[in-house]
């Protein structure tokens, strides 16, 4: 997160696709001879996650070494003089997606600091929602802020403690936050991994192992990291919970009293990649389920199920086995379009949705077609989307949505706009369907999708997700909120 209003209005943000974003990714790797290139494939991997930046730290045994740029993780990793600059067997990196405020170096992770008991470096995803008035105490105290992230309240406050150990410290910084995190620090003799206290943004363990047979430690967001790595999954970091690496072993430490987990069911719908293992639930399994029960729901006569690529493509073929409607693939997806491409002009600008999609004009034309898609956000996207199929010859658009309609922003670690600009959060779903242009509109319902990850919706003793941009009811408290409106106080506000 950043210090400025957020959820931001998306006014200012040049790569806006009318999709919510997950901020970031991690890895942390220790006792490996390549750590730096094995972290660089393993941030590779988690390039989903965040593509303004990327960050890496090592540590040699002796010193600390560190690479930050702006840009994709193969832009800054791919020249082989950066690697063999990260030396050490030990590593941290992050990939980081930008919410508002300047996209600088200055706030690329991981950050560094230097403490009287040696160099710490942090890694950071997800959103404090204490963070405004933990800064502004921390700068009446004298701190001075590098940065414009809430990650760098994390910093001072272990600066600021009065224990002894670099655990101890963490865990009295820990105390004083709220909000939901998944966060890995390295210092000289450590890897340590942190989970909030209910789970809200993912954390997992992996190893690997050596001819020799010694054997590495992983910590990341995504099973699909270890995959790229050829780790083996160990377990989820259980909420609240703090995994302590060093050469004695691993030993986890959970400060927090237990409680029930909250994970981020938009990690099912769209964030995850789909090759991912999320909490012993395989992405890809889950997506087509919902699929499935969508179509059980809010099924019309058609002739075609064309998924919105990617993310759309798992429940527009769960939806398609269940309604025994062809699959097609009617939009196809340019992969090569960068996400800050140029567009000068209004004239250019509103073709702008054809650099990454163009209609797949044989399979569409003349037919009644059935969309399936993640998410509407604004529903810009949207709009063009079927306007796109309807010039392509479509007889019939019907959009399909394989989450619960998006009320409420996100203060948890998602980009999401202010909740006056979300489509569903101000108009009917019969008033969507018309403005996005489609002859029919539905999503599925709450109960539905938990349905479909396996519990009964009705069952009072469900595991529960976090599902505040569906519902609004936020599962962490939120006390820099500014006003009802679902935004926050900015840094100017806050520290003038």
């Amino acid at each position: 997160m950043d210090f400025s209003i957020h959820p931001h209005d998306g006014s200012t943000c040049p790569h806006d696709d009318d999709k919510m974003h997950e901020e970031c990714g991690v890895v942390g790797l220790w006792n490996h001879p390549d750590a730096a290139a094995v972290t660089a494939l393993g941030l590779h991997a988690l390039q989903h996650r965040g593509q303004e930046s990327t960050g890496m730290v090592t540590h040699d045994g002796t010193r600390f070494h560190s690479h930050r740029g702006m840009g994709l993780v193969g832009d800054n990793y791919g020249d082989e003089r950066v690697i063999r600059s990260l030396a050490g067997s030990r590593a941290v990196g992050h990939n980081r997606y930008a919410t508002t405020g300047d996209t600088v170096l200055r706030n690329v992770q991981p950050l560094y600091a230097d403490f009287e008991f040696g160099g710490l470096a942090v890694a950071h995803n997800g959103n404090l929602t204490n963070a405004v008035a933990l800064r502004r105490a921390l700068v009446r105290r004298g701190c001075l802020f590098q940065s414009t992230t809430d990650s760098e309240v994390f910093i001072h406050l272990i600066a600021i403690s009065l224990y002894s150990t670099v655990v101890d410290r963490l865990i009295d910084a820990l105390k004083q936050v709220i909000g939901a995190y998944a966060l890995i620090a390295l210092t000289e003799n450590a890897l340590i991994g942190v989970r909030d206290p209910l789970g809200v943004r993912p954390l997992i363990l992996g190893q690997v192992k050596h001819a020799d047979g010694a054997h590495s430690w992983v910590l990341t967001s995504e099973t699909c990291a270890l995959d790229i790595i050829g780790a083996d999954f160990v377990r989820d970091v259980e909420p609240g919970e703090i995994i302590v690496i060093d050469d004695a072993g691993l030993r986890s430490i959970k400060p927090f009293p237990r409680t029930a987990s909250r994970f981020c069911v938009f990690e099912y719908i769209y964030f995850a990649r789909p090759d991912s293992v999320m909490e012993g639930m395989p992405v890809y399994d889950a997506r087509k389920r919902i699929g499935v029960q969508l179509a059980r729901e809010s099924h019309v006569d058609a002739d075609v199920i064309v998924p919105v690529p990617d993310s759309g493509v798992p429940s527009a073929m769960g939806y398609s086995v269940e309604s025994g409607i062809p699959f097609e693939l009617g939009i196809i997806r340019n992969h090569y379009v960068g996400r800050t491409f140029i567009e000068p002009t209004d004239s250019i600008r509103h073709l702008g949705v054809k650099l990454k999609h163009s209609a797949n004009r044989a399979t569409l034309a003349g037919k009644r077609v059935i969309l399936v898609d993640d998410s509407i956000v604004r529903g810009t996207t949207s709009r063009k989307i079927v306007e796109m199929v309807r010039a392509a010859g479509a007889a019939e658009v019907h959009m399909r949505i394989s989450s619960p309609p998006t009320t409420h922003s996100c203060f948890y670690g998602i980009d999401t706009p202010e909740r006056g600009k979300l489509l569903a959060a101000n108009h009917s779903i019969e008033q969507m369907a018309a403005l996005i242009g489609a002859d029919s509109l539905a999503f599925i319902s709450r109960d539905g999708l938990y349905r479909a990850l396996g519990h009964d919706g009705r069952n009072p003793d469900r595991p529960q997700y976090c599902d505040a941009c569906f519902t609004g009811e936020y599962p962490i408290p939120l006390p820099d909120m500014a006003d009802g409106d679902g935004r926050q106080l900015s840094l100017l506000t806050e520290t003038t």
